[in-house]
């Protein structure tokens, strides 16, 4: 079977289950139901086998089994996987964020202006409905005011006035669509530049009020948002802490089994979805204090800007465009910035609100009233408590030489490494049946086979570094029992090798072995057998052709040389020379043994043909 017909087999399985799901009323995703495919597959509970092809009668099993798990009601565990799918799908990098807020303003101004560009006015009544038109252009840009606002309007009409009068219209209307599109952004960065310099000139006092200036959207989300955040993770936190606490005490070997009736499958899956929103909403608050540090740097930014227009025009009564126009623009730029990070702040509150449906089913089954009463008199401790508790426990590497650990004082960057399992001590998750409690990186950080373990105290690190493998495949095992693990904990990369969209043979196979991929190089010489490489051969003709001609003309040739009377002051004449090397020798003392250098000249070699020869000695005498 090939990879296509077995993709198509296995989207034709998650379709069925999805249009099944929506029959009896509940709209589900695809990707939510090929997650649940993934999760039925994993649980050895359901009796898959990995190795063995798929029959008609397992596919029919898989869909039901998969029915079954996507209609339970008031499910933790289901919710918590409807989390994860919902803010994998919903939730990205800030650059992508910031990308897609600037591919939804331009597809809010695209209509406006292509209706621009592609208009062909003729009469006075065409020509002043494009100038409104392009009024509505420049204000759907800066954002300050609606084009349904009068006063917003007259504000924009004059600012855009004082840079771009209607007259120019003309001039406009001749430029190529690509050019009017650029200057239209021009005119828009000029106007908002323009108008929140009228609105901070308005101020008598030197100092303008920042807030003022800044967007209207950013002065409500900016206080809002993470303090929204912070109160629900606040309450996720308390409850978690709760559950943990109640698990804790069910769990304990000395506790009497028997002694009330708990569902503790309930209360670990319960666990797990608070664990998850909170996860999440710590992704959500980072993001939020990002933008709120990017906001005040964008504000001090500002004020700079809006300070030197001010130096800049001192109510002078006129200013060249080339000095002012530029910082209108730089002050529009920042005012745009200031823009993003109020629609990015919008988008991270609706993610929050958008979570809270996930954990309304633990909340139905669980209530605090109930959880106190299972604590009775038990102390619930935070993450912060079993971090100061285990704090004094510390892991002595030179005891363990057959072992690494990362130490705070011996490792760079201690606190942004990446740990395996989100965190959370892998000992205790194995230990305490699927119980979740923080690690302590400062007992010591485990490395094994590049990854990075932590653990709630040294205890548990000794025995999960005795012998790792075994509590790895222990978290493995835990992780197919309760699917939601994989993304909370982190597992992809263990549970690679299963894919509803796997290539599959004959027999719809659902599991496939994964496909092992390392890089590899290898170097060979050049040349590995030495050749005789002529230095003088020529491949191109015509400088064959060239040489073969020099040579011809060479054969008639007589070479000689010689300088005479008549031909010596035609020419110039260079001669190269090379000056002496300065040589030295070492002797022990200096004898004082040097003689005078000869110095003898001898004159008429040339240019007389019957003249005598004249021979000077210039040596100085010995004596002098």
């Amino acid at each position: 079977m090939s990879r296509a017909h077995a993709e198509s087999v296995i989207k034709n399985i998650i379709s069925e289950i999805a249009q099944e799901c929506a029959v009896r009323g509940h709209v589900v995703s695809e990707t939510l139901v090929a997650f649940t495919v993934k999760a039925v597959v994993l649980d050895p509970r359901n009796g898959f086998n990995v190795d063995r092809l798929l029959t008609k009668q397992d596919v029919q099993k898989l869909v039901e089994l998969c029915l079954e798990k996507l209609m339970e009601q008031c499910s933790p565990s289901l919710d918590t996987i409807k989390m994860q799918v919902y803010f994998d799908m919903n939730y990205t990098s800030r650059r992508e964020f910031l990308e897609e807020i600037h591919r939804m303003v331009e597809s809010r101004l695209s209509p406006v202006k292509r209706e621009i560009t592609d208009s062909r006015v003729k009469t006075r009544e065409e020509l002043d409905y494009l100038y409104r038109k392009i009024i509505t252009f420049v204000q759907l840009f800066t954002g300050m005011g609606s084009p349904k606002d009068d006063k917003a309007v007259q504000q924009a009409t004059a600012a855009l006035q004082s840079v771009f009068p209607q007259m120019e219209l003309g001039a406009f209307m001749v430029l190529l669509k690509r050019d009017k599109e650029q200057q239209l952004n021009e005119l828009s960065m000029l106007v908002t530049g323009i108008q929140l310099f009228n609105k901070a000139s308005k101020k008598e006092s030197e100092e303008t009020d920042i807030h003022e200036l800044m967007p209207a959207i950013l002065n409500e989300a900016l206080p809002v948002t993470s303090k929204s955040i912070e109160h629900e993770l606040s309450v996720s936190q308390t409850l978690a802490w709760k559950y943990t606490a109640v698990l804790e005490k069910l769990t304990d070997p000395d506790s009497q089994p028997g002694e009330c009736d708990v569902p503790v499958v309930l209360l670990k899956q319960a666990l797990y979805n608070i664990r998850q929103h909170e996860v999440f909403l710590k992704m959500l608050l980072a993001d939020a204090c990002l933008c709120a540090k990017h906001v005040e740097s964008l504000q001090s930014e500002l004020s700079s800007k809006v300070k030197l227009l001010k130096e800049t025009v001192q109510s002078k009564t006129a200013v060249p465009t080339a000095r002012v126009f530029p910082l209108f623009k730089s002050l529009s730029k920042v005012w745009s910035g200031l823009k993003d990070e109020a629609e990015l702040l919008n988008i991270l509150n609706n993610l929050m609100h958008n979570l809270q449906p996930f954990i309304a089913s633990q909340a139905k089954i669980f209530s605090e009233a109930y959880l106190d009463g299972l604590l009775e008199e038990s102390e619930v401790k935070t993450d912060e408590q079993r971090m100061t508790e285990s704090s004094d426990e510390r892991i002595v590497p030179s005891e363990m030489k057959t072992q690494e650990w990362l130490l705070p004082e011996t490792t760079a960057n201690f606190n942004e490494l990446s740990l395996q399992y989100n965190g959370v001590c892998g000992y205790t998750l194995v230990n305490s049946d699927g119980l979740l409690l923080p690690g302590n990186p400062h007992i010591g950080i485990f490395k094994h086979k590049e990854k990075l373990y932590v653990f709630r105290s040294k205890e548990a690190a000794l025995k999960f570094a005795s012998s790792p493998g075994d509590f790895i495949a222990e978290v493995a095992e835990k992780a197919k029992h309760s699917p939601e693990l994989i993304q909370l904990l982190k597992l992809h990369q263990q549970f690679s090798c299963v894919s509803p969209y796997a290539e599959m043979q004959p027999g719809e196979r659902l599991l496939v072995k994964p496909i092992t991929k390392c890089e590899s190089g290898t170097q060979t010489d050049i040349h590995p057998v030495e050749t005789n490489i002529v230095k003088s051969y020529e491949w191109n003709e015509w400088e064959l052709r060239r040489k073969a001609i020099k040579l011809a003309d060479l054969l008639t040739k007589v070479t000689h040389s010689a300088q005479t009377d008549l031909s010596h002051m035609r020419r110039e004449n260079v001669t190269q020379t090379w000056l002496p090397k300065n040589a030295a020798c070492q002797s022990k003392r200096d004898g004082e043994s040097n003689v005078p250098k000869p110095q003898i000249y001898l004159a008429g070699l040339r240019g007389q043909r019957d003249g005598n020869m004249v021979k000077t000695n210039l040596t100085r005498s010995v004596d002098e």
